[in-house]
Protein backbone atom coordinates (compact mmCIF):
# COMPACT_ATOMS: atom_id res chain seq x y z
CA UNK A 1 0.00 0.00 0.00
CA UNK A 2 1.55 3.80 -0.98
CA UNK A 3 0.55 6.80 0.20
CA UNK A 4 -0.66 7.94 -2.87
CA UNK A 5 -3.54 5.46 -3.00
CA UNK A 6 -4.95 6.75 0.64
CA UNK A 7 -4.38 10.11 -0.94
CA UNK A 8 -6.47 9.08 -4.30
CA UNK A 9 -9.38 6.95 -1.94
CA UNK A 10 -9.81 9.96 0.25
CA UNK A 11 -10.37 12.24 -2.44
CA UNK A 12 -12.87 10.02 -4.38
CA UNK A 13 -14.73 9.73 -1.13
CA UNK A 14 -14.54 13.09 -0.41
CA UNK A 15 -15.88 14.00 -4.20
CA UNK A 16 -17.95 10.99 -4.85
CA UNK A 17 -17.24 11.50 -8.03
CA UNK A 18 -14.30 9.87 -10.00
CA UNK A 19 -13.79 12.22 -12.49
CA UNK A 20 -13.52 15.40 -10.20
CA UNK A 21 -11.33 13.64 -8.01
CA UNK A 22 -9.11 13.13 -10.94
CA UNK A 23 -8.73 16.59 -11.76
CA UNK A 24 -8.53 17.93 -8.45
CA UNK A 25 -5.16 15.01 -8.38
CA UNK A 26 -4.03 15.72 -12.02
CA UNK A 27 -3.91 12.45 -13.20
CA UNK A 28 -6.16 10.18 -16.09
CA UNK A 29 -9.46 9.47 -14.60
CA UNK A 30 -8.75 5.62 -15.41
CA UNK A 31 -5.32 5.62 -14.04
CA UNK A 32 -7.20 7.06 -10.62
CA UNK A 33 -10.11 4.05 -11.15
CA UNK A 34 -7.14 1.22 -11.39
CA UNK A 35 -5.07 2.96 -8.63
CA UNK A 36 -8.40 2.71 -6.14
CA UNK A 37 -8.95 -1.03 -7.42
CA UNK A 38 -5.65 -2.04 -6.68
CA UNK A 39 -5.99 -1.14 -2.74
CA UNK A 40 -9.46 -2.81 -2.29
CA UNK A 41 -7.81 -5.82 -3.96
CA UNK A 42 -4.94 -5.13 -1.65
CA UNK A 43 -7.89 -4.51 1.59
CA UNK A 44 -10.01 -7.22 0.03
CA UNK A 45 -12.92 -5.35 0.99
CA UNK A 46 -14.64 -3.13 -1.43
CA UNK A 47 -14.38 0.65 -0.40
CA UNK A 48 -16.74 2.06 -2.62
CA UNK A 49 -20.43 1.31 -4.11
CA UNK A 50 -20.55 2.21 -7.89
CA UNK A 51 -23.27 3.21 -10.21
CA UNK A 52 -23.53 4.75 -13.01
CA UNK A 53 -24.44 7.79 -11.38
CA UNK A 54 -22.82 7.98 -8.46
CA UNK A 55 -20.18 6.78 -6.16
CA UNK A 56 -20.84 5.87 -2.35
CA UNK A 57 -19.01 4.53 0.50
CA UNK A 58 -19.67 1.02 1.76
CA UNK A 59 -19.49 0.74 5.60
CA UNK A 60 -16.04 -0.58 5.29
CA UNK A 61 -15.28 2.40 3.46
CA UNK A 62 -16.73 4.56 5.67
CA UNK A 63 -14.13 3.69 8.47
CA UNK A 64 -11.24 3.47 5.79
CA UNK A 65 -11.74 7.30 5.17
CA UNK A 66 -11.56 8.33 8.91
CA UNK A 67 -8.23 6.43 8.93
CA UNK A 68 -6.82 7.25 6.08
CA UNK A 69 -7.84 11.12 6.69
CA UNK A 70 -5.79 10.96 10.13
CA UNK A 71 -2.84 9.03 7.91
CA UNK A 72 -2.91 11.66 5.56
CA UNK A 73 -3.19 14.70 7.98
CA UNK A 74 -0.37 13.30 10.08
CA UNK A 75 1.59 13.33 7.27
CA UNK A 76 0.85 16.65 5.71
CA UNK A 77 1.90 18.25 9.73
CA UNK A 78 5.01 16.43 9.05
CA UNK A 79 5.99 17.65 5.80
CA UNK A 80 4.96 21.19 6.97
CA UNK A 81 7.04 20.66 10.07
CA UNK A 82 10.09 19.80 8.79
CA UNK A 83 10.51 22.55 5.98
CA UNK A 84 9.26 24.94 8.80
CA UNK A 85 12.36 23.65 10.67
CA UNK A 86 14.23 24.06 7.31
CA UNK A 87 13.57 27.57 7.41
CA UNK A 88 14.26 28.20 10.97
CA UNK A 89 10.99 28.92 11.78
CA UNK A 90 10.65 25.92 14.26
CA UNK A 91 12.43 24.35 17.09
CA UNK A 92 14.57 24.81 20.44
CA UNK A 93 17.42 27.49 20.40
CA UNK A 94 19.44 27.55 23.54
CA UNK A 95 20.37 31.15 24.95
CA UNK A 96 23.05 31.71 27.44
CA UNK A 97 22.23 35.19 29.10
CA UNK A 98 25.16 36.98 31.52
CA UNK A 99 24.35 38.24 34.82
CA UNK A 100 21.74 41.23 34.60
CA UNK A 101 21.03 40.83 31.42
CA UNK A 102 18.49 38.34 31.74
CA UNK A 103 16.63 41.40 33.82
CA UNK A 104 17.40 44.07 31.41
CA UNK A 105 17.53 42.19 28.14
CA UNK A 106 16.29 39.13 28.04
CA UNK A 107 12.36 39.89 28.61
CA UNK A 108 12.17 42.16 25.48
CA UNK A 109 14.37 39.46 23.51
CA UNK A 110 11.82 36.50 24.53
CA UNK A 111 8.58 38.70 24.05
CA UNK A 112 9.92 39.95 20.50
CA UNK A 113 11.03 35.95 19.76
CA UNK A 114 7.25 34.90 20.72
CA UNK A 115 5.77 37.92 18.48
CA UNK A 116 7.69 37.15 15.44
CA UNK A 117 8.76 33.48 15.10
CA UNK A 118 6.19 32.12 17.77
CA UNK A 119 7.03 28.33 16.58
CA UNK A 120 10.49 28.77 18.19
CA UNK A 121 11.46 27.78 21.89
CA UNK A 122 13.55 29.36 24.04
CA UNK A 123 15.59 27.27 26.73
CA UNK A 124 17.86 29.70 28.96
CA UNK A 125 20.56 29.38 31.00
CA UNK A 126 21.28 32.18 32.79
CA UNK A 127 24.50 33.37 35.01
CA UNK A 128 26.76 32.21 32.56
CA UNK A 129 30.05 34.39 32.16
CA UNK A 130 31.25 34.93 28.57
CA UNK A 131 34.52 32.19 28.63
CA UNK A 132 31.18 29.83 29.80
CA UNK A 133 29.41 30.50 26.82
CA UNK A 134 32.03 30.63 24.45
CA UNK A 135 32.96 26.87 25.30
CA UNK A 136 29.02 26.54 25.23
CA UNK A 137 28.67 28.23 21.56
CA UNK A 138 32.09 25.98 20.45
CA UNK A 139 30.26 22.63 21.81
CA UNK A 140 27.16 23.28 20.64
CA UNK A 141 25.35 23.21 23.89
CA UNK A 142 24.32 27.02 23.23
CA UNK A 143 22.72 28.45 20.31
CA UNK A 144 23.32 32.08 20.51
CA UNK A 145 24.73 33.85 23.44
CA UNK A 146 24.42 37.08 25.21
CA UNK A 147 27.51 38.32 26.70
CA UNK A 148 30.10 40.55 27.35
CA UNK A 149 33.21 41.18 25.03
CA UNK A 150 35.87 40.48 24.30
CA UNK A 151 35.10 36.25 23.31
CA UNK A 152 37.36 33.91 24.11
CA UNK A 153 38.37 31.96 20.58
CA UNK A 154 38.46 32.96 16.97
CA UNK A 155 35.89 30.95 16.14
CA UNK A 156 33.14 33.06 18.14
CA UNK A 157 31.63 35.95 16.64
CA UNK A 158 29.91 38.71 18.12
CA UNK A 159 27.65 41.77 17.63
CA UNK A 160 27.94 44.56 19.95
CA UNK A 161 23.86 45.89 21.14
CA UNK A 162 24.65 47.92 24.10
CA UNK A 163 27.44 49.96 25.56
CA UNK A 164 26.81 49.90 29.55
CA UNK A 165 28.24 52.32 31.98
CA UNK A 166 29.08 51.45 35.33
CA UNK A 167 26.98 52.79 38.41
CA UNK A 168 27.74 52.64 42.21
CA UNK A 169 25.47 50.54 44.57
CA UNK A 170 25.68 51.99 47.92
CA UNK A 171 24.13 51.10 50.87
CA UNK A 172 20.80 53.39 51.41
CA UNK A 173 22.93 54.99 54.87
CA UNK A 174 25.80 55.71 53.65
CA UNK A 175 27.51 59.39 52.99
CA UNK A 176 27.72 59.02 49.40
CA UNK A 177 23.88 58.31 48.86
CA UNK A 178 23.13 61.31 49.05
CA UNK A 179 25.14 62.61 46.31
CA UNK A 180 23.57 62.48 43.02
CA UNK A 181 26.47 61.40 41.11
CA UNK A 182 29.68 59.77 42.62
CA UNK A 183 33.29 59.94 40.95
CA UNK A 184 35.52 57.08 40.98
CA UNK A 185 38.00 58.72 43.13
CA UNK A 186 35.41 59.14 46.00
CA UNK A 187 35.88 55.37 46.20
CA UNK A 188 39.43 55.42 47.09
CA UNK A 189 39.35 54.94 50.62
CA UNK A 190 36.00 52.57 50.59
CA UNK A 191 35.31 48.94 51.17
CA UNK A 192 34.27 47.74 48.07
CA UNK A 193 32.57 43.95 47.62
CA UNK A 194 33.53 43.34 43.86
CA UNK A 195 32.47 40.05 41.63
CA UNK A 196 34.96 36.85 41.74
CA UNK A 197 37.55 38.10 39.85
CA UNK A 198 37.51 34.74 37.58
CA UNK A 199 36.48 35.23 34.35
CA UNK A 200 34.79 38.09 34.69
CA UNK A 201 34.89 40.91 32.11
CA UNK A 202 32.81 43.56 34.73
CA UNK A 203 35.28 42.80 37.32
CA UNK A 204 38.02 43.68 35.05
CA UNK A 205 36.62 46.67 34.16
CA UNK A 206 36.29 47.70 37.65
CA UNK A 207 39.75 47.21 38.43
CA UNK A 208 40.55 49.21 35.49
CA UNK A 209 38.64 52.29 36.58
CA UNK A 210 40.01 52.15 39.94
CA UNK A 211 43.97 51.78 38.28
CA UNK A 212 42.65 54.97 35.98
CA UNK A 213 41.58 57.16 38.93
CA UNK A 214 44.97 56.67 40.48
CA UNK A 215 44.15 54.00 43.19
CA UNK A 216 43.92 50.39 44.18
CA UNK A 217 40.90 48.87 45.29
CA UNK A 218 40.23 47.89 48.78
CA UNK A 219 38.30 44.61 47.72
CA UNK A 220 36.95 43.53 50.94
CA UNK A 221 34.18 40.83 50.01
CA UNK A 222 33.74 39.05 46.85
CA UNK A 223 30.31 38.14 45.17
CA UNK A 224 29.28 35.47 42.85
CA UNK A 225 26.89 37.08 40.91
CA UNK A 226 24.92 40.37 40.69
CA UNK A 227 22.34 39.32 42.86
CA UNK A 228 24.98 38.69 46.14
CA UNK A 229 27.06 41.84 45.72
CA UNK A 230 23.69 43.49 45.91
CA UNK A 231 22.87 41.84 48.96
CA UNK A 232 26.25 42.16 50.76
CA UNK A 233 26.21 46.32 49.64
CA UNK A 234 22.81 46.13 51.22
CA UNK A 235 24.42 44.59 54.77
CA UNK A 236 26.56 47.59 54.92
CA UNK A 237 29.89 45.62 54.25
CA UNK A 238 31.32 48.10 51.45
CA UNK A 239 30.19 49.99 48.01
CA UNK A 240 29.57 47.57 44.88
CA UNK A 241 30.49 49.01 41.03
CA UNK A 242 27.92 47.16 38.82
CA UNK A 243 26.29 47.62 35.55
CA UNK A 244 23.86 50.03 34.88
CA UNK A 245 21.06 47.27 33.96
CA UNK A 246 21.58 46.21 37.72
CA UNK A 247 19.27 48.70 38.33
CA UNK A 248 16.57 46.45 37.04
CA UNK A 249 17.27 44.53 40.44
CA UNK A 250 16.03 47.13 42.99
CA UNK A 251 16.70 46.15 46.53
CA UNK A 252 16.25 47.53 50.11
CA UNK A 253 18.79 49.24 51.27
CA UNK A 254 20.53 49.87 48.18
CA UNK A 255 20.91 53.00 46.15
CA UNK A 256 22.41 53.15 42.69
CA UNK A 257 23.97 56.39 41.42
CA UNK A 258 25.77 57.33 38.50
CA UNK A 259 29.65 57.03 38.60
CA UNK A 260 31.82 60.00 36.53
CA UNK A 261 35.18 58.03 35.69
CA UNK A 262 34.07 54.74 35.21
CA UNK A 263 34.16 52.25 32.09
CA UNK A 264 31.67 50.95 30.04
CA UNK A 265 31.40 47.22 29.51
CA UNK A 266 29.75 46.05 26.24
CA UNK A 267 27.15 43.61 26.36
CA UNK A 268 26.66 42.08 22.86
CA UNK A 269 24.86 38.66 20.78
CA UNK A 270 27.52 36.09 19.91
CA UNK A 271 27.14 33.00 17.87
CA UNK A 272 29.64 30.32 16.27
CA UNK A 273 31.30 31.60 13.29
CA UNK A 274 30.31 28.01 11.38
CA UNK A 275 26.86 27.59 12.70
CA UNK A 276 24.87 26.05 9.76
CA UNK A 277 21.53 26.33 12.43
CA UNK A 278 18.49 27.93 10.23
CA UNK A 279 16.89 28.48 13.62
CA UNK A 280 19.84 29.91 14.95
CA UNK A 281 20.21 32.31 11.38
CA UNK A 282 16.71 32.94 12.19
CA UNK A 283 17.12 34.10 15.71
CA UNK A 284 19.66 36.20 14.78
CA UNK A 285 17.94 37.67 11.90
CA UNK A 286 14.74 38.86 14.09
CA UNK A 287 17.13 40.07 16.64
CA UNK A 288 18.78 42.49 13.93
CA UNK A 289 15.90 44.67 14.41
CA UNK A 290 15.01 43.86 17.99
CA UNK A 291 18.59 44.97 19.16
CA UNK A 292 20.18 47.72 17.08
CA UNK A 293 23.93 47.25 16.55
CA UNK A 294 25.65 49.74 19.36
CA UNK A 295 28.55 49.84 16.41
CA UNK A 296 29.60 48.11 13.30
CA UNK A 297 29.35 44.45 13.79
CA UNK A 298 32.70 43.10 15.48
CA UNK A 299 34.51 39.99 14.91
CA UNK A 300 36.36 37.76 17.45
CA UNK A 301 39.84 39.09 18.35
CA UNK A 302 39.18 42.36 16.88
Amino acid sequence: MELRHLRYFATVAETCHFGRAAEQLHIAQPALSHAVRQLEDELGVALLERTTRQVGLTPAGEFFLGEAQRVLSAVDAGVRGVQRIGEGQLGLVRVGVTGTAAFSHLPHLARALAQRVPQVELEVRAELLTAEQCAQLRDGSLGIGVLRPPVTGEDIDYRVIEAEPLVAAVPADHRLAVEPVVSMTDLRAEPLVTYDGRHSVVHAAVLRSCRDAGFTPNQQHHAPGTAALLALVAGGLGVGVVPASARSLPLAGVVFRDLAGAATVELALAWHRDTSSPLVNTVLAELEDVFPSARPPAEAGS
